[in-house]
């Protein structure tokens, strides 16, 4: 949740990192901090703030060749200048960043504190720099290698030592490092965006490696000291792909990137011949598929709503049960493997812990874990037991919107795939593909009239208290419309199932409780519109997402958004986005941080 970089060669520091750190920044952004070294010294400088509050206090005669740097989501310690990173030693020599939690911290801590280290910040990170220094005998990477087995949790960790210039040393555990290969320059980062500028060309750590760096070379090592070959890998985006062009926000961009974002998802994948998908990530052969009795789902936040919504699709298409749960509360639940269980983990990162860690846990129990992510070469899908990546492109804003329609994309294929194998006909496969590959045009049609939930945004915004309401497919669409929300404008939203409002939340209505329901024109319409009815008897006002042409719903509604019709299981394409929207211009009315919300973070890569 956290972004680190580091940079080797004949250049000036200090402009790459802070280059490198406001790319970074979605990742964190409550303080951060570089190390550059030169003569044989570390200058460290950190600030709390945005990046441009740290650009401030950067001279800009700095001088280094070398140097490190980190922008801060405050897991242990307050948001200050000191617990910023990066952190040193007593000695000032050994400067390191960090990302991930070291669990044991307050017992290394306590330890190192008896033999007369001195401890100036409120951090577990610090711990590091202080194990380093007492195994430092003059090799750097030596005194990283002894050091880690101590550790207790999960690390991305980049550390340099004034004695040793033109030297970084990494390591990972659960948390991801990425080297960078360029011409007489190199790059470490937690994120390829870090370091896209300077770079296409990659190599992705795998836990239990050690990498060091030099300005021309690098060298992987794994902990008993054997030497790593890995290939470098091409990143296939562009920088602009990561700029915001003409939007005011990454998120505005990326919501009107979706009708790009899904067609690269089923790009190459559609078999029109056969009326079904090839996913040949998946690697399963036909056998194999026909074989398989129940489907599981496990992901978190928009991952998981999307998991919800492909489970209504895949039972209804391919009549196989099907499910989706929270990883949290997979791993430590003790998961019961059954046979012929087939699970997906989805994440847009590819790293997040909660669903990485109840993956391996499956896993170590015999399941096949199959992984839909958008991150190439990030550690789900490299654990995994194969899977499909969405191709949306990189998403900057830390509330994930073409992920999201991406990802039902991906599982909408494999849907289509299961049900051709068992009962669905050609001419039904066809209607199948004819359906899904119009959804980018239809979501296009939603923007041009986008001004509508502008206005809708401003009328409502300064309510504090929302509720959000869908059936069917629909009712995983409305806890995304509420996460959405309350993610980027601060405002108390609940998504529920629209028959569920009489079991409780019925009670929150009155005139202060705008109620959004989602009332698409399909088979659960009319039961729909008489919950509405519910909640319009008791005072509460009324938005309404509808199809074109229900003319009722104005009668009932005090303000309607229509999308176009699309069949009845598509609508989760179509009825998120006007959702995305509402929370989008809301968040811009009360003059939120849209990108950077609060305490969170792009990617969750701790606990």
């Amino acid at each position: 949740m956290c972004g680190i970089i580091g940079y080797c060669g004949p250049r000036q520091a200090a402009p790459i990192l802070l280059d490198g750190l406001k790319r970074l920044e979605y990742r964190g952004y409550d303080s951060a901090g570089i190390s550059v070294g030169i003569n044989h010294e570390l200058t460290v400088i950190k600030q709390t703030g945005k990046i441009h509050d740290l650009r401030v206090h950067v001279p800009a005669e700095i001088a280094g060749t070398y140097g490190i740097g980190h922008t801060r989501w405050a897991t242990h310690g307050g948001v200050t200048n000191t617990n910023a990173h990066p952190h040193v030693d007593n000695s000032g020599k050994i400067a390191i960043v960090h990302n991930g939690i070291i669990e044991n911290y307050t017992a290394i801590k306590k330890k190192l504190e008896e033999k007369g280290v001195e401890f100036f910040t409120e951090t577990d990170s610090e711990v590091i720099a202080h194990l380093i220094a007492q195994n430092y005998t003059g090799d750097l990477e030596k005194a990283m290698k002894d050091t880690l087995p101590v550790l207790e949790g999960t690390y991305g960790i980049v550390c340099m030592h004034a004695d040793e210039p033109h030297k970084l040393v990494g390591a990972r555990n659960g948390s991801p490092l990425v080297i960078g290969v360029a011409n007489d320059e190199m790059f470490l980062a937690s994120d390829v965006t870090a370091i896209l500028a300077h770079t296409k060309q990659v190599v992705y750590l795998e836990d239990g490696h050690v990498v060091t760096i030099t300005d021309d070379e690098f060298t992987i090592v794994d902990m008993s000291d054997r030497v790593v070959n890995k290939k470098i890998d091409e990143i296939t985006w562009d920088l602009q792909e990561i700029e915001k062009g003409d939007f005011k926000h990454f998120m505005h961009k990326e919501i009107y990137e979706q009708p790009e974002s899904v067609v690269r998802a089923f790009r190459g994948r559609i078999d029109r011949e056969a009326a079904t998908a090839r996913l040949g990530g998946l690697n399963l052969n036909s056998r194999e598929l026909l074989d398989i009795e129940r489907i599981k789902i496990i992901a978190a936040g928009t991952s998981f709503h999307a998991g919800l919504v492909a489970s209504y699709m895949i039972e209804q298409t391919a009549r196989v049960p099907c499910s989706a749960e929270l990883a949290s509360e997979v791993r430590y639940r003790n998961p019961i493997v059954e046979r012929n269980t087939l699970y997906f983990a989805v994440s847009q990162s590819g790293e997040t812990a909660d669903t990485l860690y109840a993956m391996r846990e499956l896993q170590r129990k015999g399941a096949r874990v199959l992984g839909i992510c958008n991150v190439v070469g990030s550690t789900i899908p490299r654990e995994s037991d194969g899977g499909v990546y969405i191709h949306s492109g990189p998403e900057i804003a830390v509330a994930s919107t073409k992920a999201f329609t991406s990802q039902i994309t991906a599982l909408y294929l494999f849907c289509l795939v299961m049900a051709r194998m068992r009962h669905m006909s050609f001419e039904s496969g066809e209607w199948y593909i004819r359906n899904l590959t119009d959804i980018p045009d239809k979501i296009a049609e939603i923007f041009n009239t986008a001004d509508k939930m502008q206005v809708i945004a401003k009328k409502y915004c300064s309510f504090t208290d929302f509720l959000f309401l869908g059936r069917g497919i629909n009712y995983p669409v409305a806890l995304e419309g509420a996460l959405k929300l309350k993610e980027i404008s601060y405002i108390h939203a609940e998504g529920y199932s629209a028959a569920e409002i009489k079991h409780g939340p019925i009670a929150l209505i009155n005139e202060e409780t705008p109620s959004v329901f989602l009332v698409p024109d399909d088979r659960l319409r009319e039961k729909v519109v008489s919950n509405m009815k519910e909640v319009k008897a008791r005072r509460g006002p009324l938005i309404a997402i509808a199809t074109e042409g229900d003319m009722e719903i104005l009668d009932i509604a005090d303000d309607v958004f229509f999308v176009p019709k699309v069949p009845e299981l598509f609508y989760p394409f179509i009825m998120v986005v006007p959702l995305q929207l509402l929370a989008y211009f809301c968040a811009v009315e009360l003059k939120r941080d849209v990108d950077q919300p609060r305490n969170l973070a792009k990617s969750v890569t701790v606990e």
